[in-house]
C-alpha cells in the first residue's frame, strides 16, 4: 500500500504501484541458502500523486485520481485524511513442484428449477510434461466427487469437469431462506503425492438484475431464483482507517447487525477497498447480496495506457478473487464520476477527452474485465446511472443518489414526491452519543462549536444543517448531550421518511440503501453504527421500518394512507387497529378491520381526509396510532403527527418500568399512562445492548425490552444503573 520497491537479498526484485492488485513475483534466483533478507521500501503515495499529476496540463477533480489507493485515505466528508503506507495484506513466500493451481472458475446454469449443472474450471500451471491426478469434490446436501488422469503440457494447461446436482439447496438473501452453501475442492496430484489443493464456498443460485419495460419507464430490481425482492439496507465504508486492524470478530458483529436490521443488501462504496476475505465470507453465511462497486469514486482518472494497463489488471485480480461468493450480485464501475460529469461543472471546465478516459474505462475495461473473468454476474457503469436516458439522475430508469434532502437543504417530505426505481443512496448525518464522544473530547470541549468537535464534523456545513433541521422539527434541546441525542432521533426520522414511502411504492421503487451503515472513526456521520459498533436511532429504526411486515401511515397534504407492506412470500391476514388520540390521553375514535396483504406487495389499507381524521381538533392536539396484529401478535406498529412535535406540548408521560428476569437475561417491562416518544433505555456502566431503543410507547399497550450482554449481569446492579428517557426530557 501502495508505491513499494521489493528487494530481496540486496536486489531489486519487483515494484507496487496499487493498492488494490495482487502481485506475484518468481525469486527463485534471489534465494539463498540460510537467512534470506526482505527489504520493502515504501514511497510517498502523497508525493508520487503530484508528480503523475504535474503531467497533465488540467487538473483532475478527486482525491488523488492518479494513484490506485483508497480514495477515503485521502480524507472525505465523514473521515479523516490518513494517508497510509504498509504491508496490509497476507505476503507469503510460495514454493511448489511439478505442477500448481493457478485458477479456479466455477460456472453455474439451470437448465431445469430443480437441476443445477455445476462446472468447474481449473487452471493448472505445469513445469514440464508429465500426468497428474485431478480430483474434485463437492460437499454439502450433496455429495460428489470425481477424479481423472490429465496430461499436462508445459505451461498453463485447462481442466473442465461438469456435475449435475438434481433439487440442490439454493442460496437465499437474508428474510427469503436458507443461506445454504457448498464445499468445492479441487485437489493435485502427482505419483500419490498432493502437490496443491484449493477449496472455495459456493451457494447455488440465479441472482439477476431485471430491467424490464413497465408502465413506469424500465424496472431496476434485483431477482433470486425468480423471485423479485425489495432491496433493504445501506452503503458500507471500510470499518476503520487503518483497515488491516478490522479483525474478522468486528466484521462478524457489524453484519450480524445488519441483518438483525432486517437488511438483505449493502453496497460496498467505490471510494473505500475491496474488503477482507472474511468480509465476504460472512455475507455468504449472513445472506447479504453485495453490490460491488470498482474503486472509482467522485473524481475522473488519467487516460495514459500505464494507468489503463493497471486498471484492467486491478480489475481482472478482483474480479477473480470475488467471483464464486454467491453474495455478491452486482459489479458496478464508480461512485458518482458520471454524476460529477453532468451535474457537478465537470463537463463545462474539462477538456472532451477526460470524457472519453472515463469511457475508455467504465464503458470498456471494466466491463471486459467482467465478461471475461465472471461473465453471468451483471455490469453496471455508474451510481447513480440510466442506461434507458443517459441521465444519472433519471426518475423513469436505473439507481439514484438522493440528495435534496441534505445538501440541498430540502425538507424531509420531498422524498415522498420521488419515484426512481431505486435508491442507492441517501441519508441525513447524526451526532454519536455521549459515551462516544467521551473517547474524543473532554468536558470542557463539550459544544458542538468547539474546535474538538468541529474536528470530528467533516461536512463544512453538517453541524449547521443538523441544527437547521433540527429546529424545523423539534424544540431546542436543553444540553449538549441532549442535542447529541436529539440529532439521532432527526436522523432516523428523515429516513423513516424515505423509506417507509419507498418500501410503499413498491414494485414502482425496489430498493433503499441509505447512506451509510458504520464508521471508520468516532465522528459525526450519516451512519448508522458509530465506530465502536453502537446502535444509533436510525439503525434502530431501520429494524422497524425495514420489518418484513410494515404498517405505514403517509399523507399528502390533505388524504392520510395506511400502507400494508410485505416482503413475506406468503399473504399475511392480519387486523388493522387505528386509533386517534390527544397527547393528554383521550380517546377521540377506534376501529378495526380484517385486511389481507398478498405476497411481496404493498397496498393501501385505509384512505381518509386529514380533516376527518381530525375530528375538528387542533394538528398540535391529536396523533394517530395504527397497528396490524395477529391474535395477540404485533406484526409491526406507527404512529402519525399532525404537525412537527415542535408544535406539540408532550405532557409527562409518566412511564412505568420494571425489571424482571428471564432466561438470565434482564428484561424491563414498561407501561405508560399517556404517549411516549422515542423511549430510550440506558445503563451507565453495563456492557451490552438492549433488543430495542428508540421505540414509541402507547397507553393501553405494555412492552418488554430485553438486555443482552457476553458477561454475567447482577440484576441489582441493572436496575440501580437504569435510566428510562424518552423525546420530553431532551427539552
Amino acid at each position: 500500500d501502495t508505491f513499494a520497491a521489493i528487494f530481496l537479498n540486496g536486489q531489486k526484485v519487483g515494484e507496487t504501484d496499487n493498492m488494490f492488485r495482487r502481485y506475484r513475483v518468481d525469486i527463485k534466483s534471489f534465494l539463498k541458502n540460510g537467512k534470506n533478507e526482505i527489504l520493502i521500501r515504501f514511497d510517498s503515495p502523497v508525493l508520487r500523486g503530484k508528480t503523475l499529476e504535474a503531467r497533465l496540463p488540467y487538473r483532475l477533480p478527486g482525491n488523488s485520481p492518479h494513484v490506485r489507493k483508497a480514495p477515503y485515505h485521502f480524507g472525505w466528508d465523514w473521515g479523516p485524511r490518513l494517508v497510509t503506507s504498509g504491508i496490509w495484506r497476507p505476503l507469503a513466500i510460495e514454493a511448489w513442484e511439478g505442477a500448481r493451481l493457478e485458477d479456479f472458475e466455477i460456472f453455474q446454469e439451470f437448465p431445469e428449477d430443480n437441476r443445477v449443472l455445476f462446472r468447474a474450471k481449473t487452471t493448472i500451471l505445469a513445469d514440464k510434461p508429465h500426468t497428474v491426478a485431478v480430483k474434485a469434490t463437492i460437499t454439502g446436501k450433496t455429495s460428489l466427487s470425481h477424479g481423472e488422469s490429465v496430461g499436462l503440457k508445459q505451461g498453463q494447461n485447462i481442466n473442465e469437469k461438469t456435475f449435475s446436482i438434481i433439487n440442490p439447496e439454493l442460496w437465499w438473501p437474508a428474510g427469503m431462506g436458507g443461506q445454504n452453501l457448498y464445499s468445492v475442492k479441487i485437489d493435485l496430484y502427482r505419483k500419490g503425492r498432493l502437490l496443491d489443493s484449493v477449496e472455495k464456498k459456493v451457494g447455488f443460485r440465479r441472482l439477476v438484475l431485471e430491467q424490464k419495460e413497465d408502465e413506469w419507464g424500465k424496472s431496476f430490481r434485483f431477482v433470486v431464483n425468480g423471485v423479485p425482492f425489495f432491496a433493504k439496507g445501506g452503503n458500507w465504508i471500510p470499518a476503520d482507517s487503518f483497515p488491516p486492524r478490522v479483525s474478522r470478530q468486528k466484521y462478524a458483529s457489524l453484519l450480524r447487525d445488519c441483518v438483525n436490521a432486517n437488511m438483505n443488501m449493502l453496497r460496498v462504496w467505490g471510494g473505500g477497498i475491496y474488503e477482507s476475505p472474511d468480509f465476504y465470507d460472512l455475507c455468504d453465511e449472513l445472506g447479504l447480496v453485495i453490490w460491488q462497486d470498482f474503486m472509482f469514486a467522485c473524481s475522473m482518472f488519467p487516460g495514459d495506457q500505464a494507468f489503463l494497463d493497471n486498471v484492467r489488471a486491478e480489475a481482472e485480480d478482483v474480479v477473480r478473487e470475488l467471483r464464486h461468493h454467491p453474495s455478491v450480485g452486482l459489479w458496478c464501475g464508480n461512485n458518482e464520476c458520471e454524476e460529477g460529469w453532468f451535474f457537478w461543472g465537470w463537463k463545462e471546465q474539462l477538456p472532451l477527452k477526460v470524457w472519453k478516459d472515463y469511457e475508455k474505462i467504465f464503458d470498456q475495461i471494466l466491463p471486459q474485465a467482467v465478461e471475461k473473468c465472471d461473465p453471468a454476474r451483471p455490469y453496471w457503469p455508474s451510481s447513480p446511472h440510466s442506461e434507458q436516458t443517459g441521465d444519472p439522475r433519471s426518475e423513469i430508469s436505473g439507481d439514484m443518489h438522493y440528495w435534496g434532502i441534505w445538501h440541498g437543504q430540502e425538507p424531509f417530505k420531498v422524498y415522498q414526491q420521488k419515484y426512481h426505481r431505486f435508491y442507492s443512496e441517501f441519508g441525513f448525518q447524526s451526532f454519536p452519543l455521549l459515551e462516544t464522544v467521551k473517547t474524543y473530547a473532554l468536558p470542557e470541549d463539550w459544544n458542538i462549536a468547539s474546535p474538538v468537535m468541529e474536528q470530528h464534523q467533516k461536512h463544512p456545513g453538517g453541524n449547521r444543517l443538523i441544527l437547521l433541521y433540527m429546529l424545523d422539527h423539534y424544540r431546542l434541546p436543553k444540553s449538549f448531550e441532549s442535542l447529541l441525542w436529539l440529532s439521532q432521533v432527526l436522523q432516523a426520522e428523515g429516513m423513516k421518511i424515505a423509506v417507509e414511502h419507498f418500501r410503499s411504492q413498491m414494485p414502482r421503487i425496489m430498493g433503499a440503501l441509505y447512506w451509510q451503515i458504520n464508521d471508520c472513526w468516532p465522528v459525526a456521520s450519516w451512519s448508522g453504527t458509530d465506530y465502536y459498533g453502537t446502535w444509533k436511532a436510525l439503525h434502530y429504526y431501520a429494524r422497524r421500518f425495514y420489518n418484513p411486515v410494515l404498517v405505514a401511515p403517509i399523507d399528502d397534504g390533505k388524504t392520510l394512507r395506511i400502507y400494508g407492506i410485505s416482503d413475506l412470500d406468503r399473504p399475511v391476514d392480519a387486523e388493522l387497529y387505528v386509533g386517534i388520540f390527544t397527547y393528554g390521553g383521550k380517546t377521540i375514535q377506534e376501529g378495526k378491520s380484517d385486511v389481507r396483504i398478498e405476497p411481496r406487495t404493498s397496498r393501501v389499507l385505509l384512505s381518509k381526509p386529514l380533516e376527518e381524521l381530525k375530528h375538528n381538533l387542533p394538528s398540535e392536539d391529536v396523533y394517530l396510532y395504527c397497528e396490524l396484529r395477529r391474535g395477540q401478535a404485533r406484526l409491526s406498529s406507527n404512529l402519525f403527527h399532525f404537525c412537527p412535535l415542535k408544535r406539540v406540548s408532550l405532557p409527562d408521560p409518566e412511564i412505568q418500568a420494571n425489571v424482571l428476569e428471564r432466561d438470565g437475561r434482564p428484561v424491563v417491562r414498561l407501561e405508560t399512562k399517556l404517549l411516549a416518544k422515542d423511549v430510550y433505555l440506558s445503563v451507565l456502566g453495563l456492557k451490552g445492548r438492549f433488543d430495542d431503543n428508540f421505540f414509541d410507547l402507547v397507553p393501553g399497550r405494555a412492552y418488554e425490552v430485553a438486555f443482552a450482554s457476553s458477561q454475567p449481569v447482577d440484576l441489582t446492579e441493572f436496575k440501580q444503573a437504569l435510566k428510562v428517557t424518552c423525546l420530553r426530557d431532551s427539552y
